[in-house]
């Protein structure tokens, strides 16, 4: 989410791999190093170790969050073992699921993934619900509900959330006689994504050479499809992908924005997109608060300052991480009471503050972490209130457990394709046949 990688997450992640194409899987976090990659009972100085398996930079360490709890907790020791990437992370961590073993005492699962994990290994996990000082009701109620079993256990606290805004720059805007303020911006595309595409139409009559309206075409389809209730599955769990009409009108209109050469013929999360930041190549993209993070990591000092924050066409979500303690762990309990502070209103919106990793504590929204929050990319613009108004308005997904394989396939293997000659049919074609294959394997 995640990606929750928000290389904002910045993920997931929810949001998580780098993209779904890598773009949903990078979800909430920018991608970090390997940390310690041990775990133990203790450290041989009367402490219990709790050992933490993360994908990406989700923020705890940075953010002086392990230090903090450590303080508060002499006893107590944080280890954490950080994967890169949530395309390495989770076919590992779902394996030791499996065979239940090998598993740390708090392990992270993407929001792509938690439907999976809450359906096929919610057996291997503790229900967070049970747990003393864990109150339901300070988490947004979709974000409970997705990491919740239908017969009511929890198996993971949610972390971030990614919710979706439209981050642009305004110089590029200035220059395609544009409006630069944030609200203004924001009405041009209100309630509706075909109005985006009908903006940057205007962006490019006017557009400085060599620059595009949005990054990527996968970029795109990912913001409109966060917006919709229902994806690739319904409420029964059956794969819906290719009759649900909003995924069809998404993949529509992504191409359309394709061939009218409004959007880079980049896949996110890569080498190349990542140097189309640098070279300030294009002029707005799909932007949870995580994503801030992906452009400050790849954006030359200069850029600093010129981005803004809009309200997207409609509420929607990328990206989003929970925190998930198994009963194999070897400190079941005190992982309990770390996942259950570490997840707590307090410190989401401390995390919020250092990582730009969105809470998922409503109760946050009103905070001076949020509320005055401010982003070196956009300058003095208080970010906090779009991105709560934001996440207040996403709708509760339908999560399914093969949706990673689904947006890969419309994205690396479909929209991209509109950049490159094909039509729109052919694009979907294609990816329906990726899709499909990789769903019957």
């Amino acid at each position: 989410m995640r990606a929750r990688i928000r290389t904002a997450r910045k993920a997931m992640v929810l949001a998580a791999v780098a993209s779904l194409g890598a773009g949903l899987l990078a979800g909430c976090a920018d991608d970090g190093g390997d940390d310690n990659s041990g775990s133990s009972d203790g450290d041989g100085k009367g402490k219990t170790t709790i050992s933490v398996g993360l994908f990406g930079t989700m923020g705890f360490k940075e953010a002086g969050l392990y230090a903090e709890y450590e303080k508060l907790n002499p006893n107590i020791k944080i280890e954490q073992n950080v994967v890169e990437r949530n395309e390495n992370y989770y076919p590992a961590l779902l394996n030791h699921l499996t065979t239940n073993s090998g598993l740390l005492d708090v392990q992270a699962v993407e929001v792509a993934n938690i439907a999976e994990v809450t359906a096929t290994q919610a057996d291997k996990l503790e229900d967070m619900s049970k747990v003393s000082g864990v109150d339901k009701s300070k988490w947004l109620g979709w974000k409970w509900q997705q990491a919740t079993t239908k017969d009511g256990k929890t198996i993971g606290l949610g972390t971030d959330v990614g919710p979706m805004a439209i981050c642009y720059r305004t110089d590029l805007f200035k220059q395609a006689g544009l409006p630069t303020d944030p609200a203004e911006v924001g009405k041009l595309w209100a309630g509706d994504w075909a109005k985006l595409v009908q903006v940057g139409e205007r962006y490019k009559a006017k557009a400085p050479k060599g620059t595009f309206f949005m990054d990527s075409p996968g970029g795109l389809i990912q913001a409109i499809l966060g917006s919709e209730e229902k994806k690739f599955y319904d409420t029964s769990g059956n794969v819906i992908y290719k009759t649900n009409p909003a995924v069809k009108a998404a993949f529509d209109l992504t191409a359309q924005a394709a061939q009218k050469g409004l959007v880079q013929s980049q896949t996110q999360f890569q080498p190349a997109w990542n140097s189309t930041i640098a070279n300030n190549k294009f002029a707005a993209i799909a932007c949870p608060p995580w994503m801030l993070g992906t452009i400050k990591g790849n954006s030359k000092p200069d850029a600093a300052g010129k981005w803004a924050v809009a309200t997207a066409p409609k509420g929607a979500n990328w990206g989003g991480t929970f925190l998930t303690v198994p009963k194999s762990g070897k400190n079941v309990k005190e992982a309990q009471k770390f996942v259950t502070w570490l997840t707590a209103p307090e410190q989401q919106a401390k995390l919020f503050k250092v990582q730009a990793s969105f809470p998922s504590a409503p109760s946050t929204y009103t905070m001076p972490e949020v509320t005055g929050a401010t982003n070196e990319m956009t300058g003095d613009q208080k970010i906090g209130p779009i991105f709560a108004e934001a996440a207040k308005a996403a709708p509760v997904q339908v999560i399914g457990p093969k949706d990673q394989i689904i947006m890969q396939g419309l994205t690396d293997n479909g929209v991209i394709l509109a950049t490159k000659g094909k039509s729109a049919k052919e694009a979907w074609d294609s990816a329906i046949k990726t899709i499909d294959n990789k769903l019957d394997q």
